[in-house]
């Protein structure tokens, strides 16, 4: 099937840095044996929704930390790359870099491409990425962030923008947030500015990085289904979601 970014006449192929190494302890005692990223959601693992989707979008190659229960994370992976279209290669953490550091860490990864997704694998989404790289292709900034409304905004990073969608604000956790519109986790960036966020060498991209990048990326609001799994609770209810939102396909 042809990649609907193929022969995109602006730059060349897309990249992606899937974030999954995460302990999950607020999903214990569930994650006590299985990896957050391989939690099923209605009988499938939750990382699969994302290799399905950047499937999808044309995305041929991915990295992908890991740290807890990696060896499991190492096999699904492993099997994937035997079946799928995707290039995955893995960056094992014996100590948690944060997500700051696994770009840091992994610097180079960018050395041959022009774009990058960079995604919390720990949410849910429907979203389709090819029109997110499409956006970001559109614009001049070397930043995209895909926003969502929340209703909780104190619990979130929180960005404002201006009449043409640029960030102008972005505050992580704000105690009097200014807008709804939360980070989802999912950024696509130019090589420069991935390479830029690796020389800061800091620990979190929401605290520590972002802020550096606002009046240089835009916002893309996503209105469709996005939900973090990050309690048991979210997992029950994403599980009944799923059915519909994805058609109960495993």
């Amino acid at each position: 099937m042809k990649s609907r970014n193929e022969g995109s006449p602006k730059r060349g192929p897309c990249k992606a840095l899937l974030l999954a190494g995460g302990m999950g302890s607020r999903l214990r005692p569930l994650t006590d044996t299985i990896p957050k990223c391989l939690v099923p959601v209605n009988g499938k693992p939750l990382l699969d929704y994302w290799l399905d989707a950047l499937e999808v979008a044309g995305i041929r190659e991915a990295l992908i930390n890991t740290h807890h229960l990696a060896d499991l994370v190492r096999q699904h992976v492993t099997d994937a790359n035997r079946t799928r279209s995707l290039s995955i290669v893995e960056s094992f953490e014996p100590v948690l870099l944060g997500s700051g550091g696994t770009v840091h860490a992994n610097r180079d990864w960018m050395d041959d491409g022009d774009d990058c997704l960079i995604i919390y694998v720990d949410n849910l989404s429907n979203v389709d990425l090819a029109e997110v790289i499409d956006f970001h292709r559109g614009h001049e900034d070397p930043v995209t962030m895909m926003l969502f409304r929340t209703p909780y905004p104190s619990q979130c990073g929180i960005a404002e923008l201006d009449d043409s969608g640029r960030i102008t604000d972005f505050v992580e956790k704000p105690e009097e947030p200014k807008s709804d519109l939360a980070n989802a986790g999912l950024y696509v960036v130019t090589a420069g500015a991935y390479r830029e966020m690796a020389d800061q060498d800091a620990f979190d991209l929401g605290f520590d990085v972002l802020p550096n990048f606002v009046e240089r990326m835009r916002g893309w609001i996503f209105e469709g289904y996005h939900r973090d799994i990050g309690t048991l609770n979210a997992l029950e209810e994403a599980c009944i979601d799923a059915q519909q939102v994805f058609g109960g396909e495993r």
